[in-house]
């Protein structure tokens, strides 16, 4: 099989291409990437001379390159690319309506004019907006709280038109929180923890009480194959693991793990439209294609908290600029 997966580089589609070339001995992935700022080579530095992985670093919004690339022949292609952090979007959404929408539309056209038997696009549990109480289902309203969550709603529906107009074999998958390996510093876990082991104050929101449902990233790539082997075009399977934490409570069960004092915790003010809580209703995936979450949440945490211990030159480059200016010297001239 040949798979064609968007924003490789990333946390969980980094995590997506190593699992799936150690489950399939058969399989050949392409990875196109723009390398933009949470885009990391070093992610996939273990693979890069693997003879069934191929990277090419261009923009999706490059409707004549993602078209070439796709010509070329794929049998499932997988969308991870996108914008994805809240406060970014707040700030300036313009990239996110770039990437999330325009990207998505592209990548559609591409699809539409060269074929795949499944196109998978990797969506969140933001769509749905808040859940005061209860769990939200697939055929729930979307609502969307943030620019962010607006932009994956909006290529969320540009999917589904897609395949009612065109009859295209699209798949949508919507997450929750992930955690694990490789995951960018300016997300909670990776902040609390790398800002723990070097004594810095850690920033919560608020009071801190707004809740997240999170997954170990390992269990979210299981669904996504899950989805490619058995999944329904025209299907949206929401990826849930019932673990559901307040904030708070995540940071300061990490400062426990880490033996570090709470006074390292700082409130600061709300973010614009914070969502109070997400949760979803993951039985339709538990029924239709036998998946359910392997990884307990201390399990999960234990293994997430040692790997960035063990990895602490991955991350303090990061936070110090020093990987976004390698890269973006290496790659100057291609």
């Amino acid at each position: 099989m040949r798979l064609f997966v968007t924003g490789g580089a990333g946390f969980i589609g980094s995590n997506f291409i190593h699992f799936m070339l150690n489950k399939y001995p058969g399989l050949e992935i392409t990875n196109l990437d723009n390398l933009s700022y949470c885009g990391n080579m070093e992610n996939l530095k273990n693979i890069e001379y693997e003879a069934r992985y191929h990277f090419i670093k261009e923009d999706i919004t490059n409707r004549e390159r993602v078209a070439a690339i796709l010509s070329e022949g794929f049998d499932v292609a997988v969308n991870f690319a996108a914008e994805s952090h809240v406060d970014r979007s707040i700030m300036d959404s313009s990239p996110f309506i770039e990437t999330n929408i325009k990207g998505t539309q592209v990548l559609l056209e591409g699809i539409r004019q060269y074929g795949v038997s499944k196109f998978i696009q990797v969506s969140t549990d933001e769509v749905y907006g808040s859940v005061g109480t209860g769990k939200t289902d697939e055929s729930a309203s979307l609502l969307p709280n943030s620019p962010y969550a607006a932009s994956k709603a909006a290529a969320d529906l540009l999917c589904r038109a897609y395949w009612r107009t065109y009859d295209l074999p699209i798949l949508i998958t919507r997450c929750c929180n992930n955690y694990g390996p490789f995951q960018f510093p300016e997300k909670l876990i990776p902040l609390v923890v790398t800002n723990a082991l070097d004594n810095r104050d850690i920033p919560v929101y608020g009071n801190g009480m707004n809740i997240r449902e999170w997954i170990f990233v390992e269990d979210h790539c299981r669904a996504i194959d899950c989805v490619i082997q058995d999944g329904k075009p025209g299907g949206i399977y929401n990826i849930g693991s019932s673990m559901e934490r307040t904030n708070i409570e995540l940071v300061k069960f990490i400062l426990d793990v880490l033996g570090k004092p709470h006074s390292l915790i700082k409130y600061v003010t709300d973010r614009p439209g914070h969502d109070q809580r997400y949760a979803l209703d993951t039985g339709k995936i538990e029924r239709e294609l036998g998946w359910k979450t392997a990884a307990t949440f201390d399990t999960g945490m234990e293994q997430t908290i040692n790997w960035y211990i063990e990895n602490k030159d991955w991350w303090q480059r990061i936070k110090s600029g020093e990987y976004a200016q390698y890269y973006q010297r290496m790659y100057a001239n291609r």
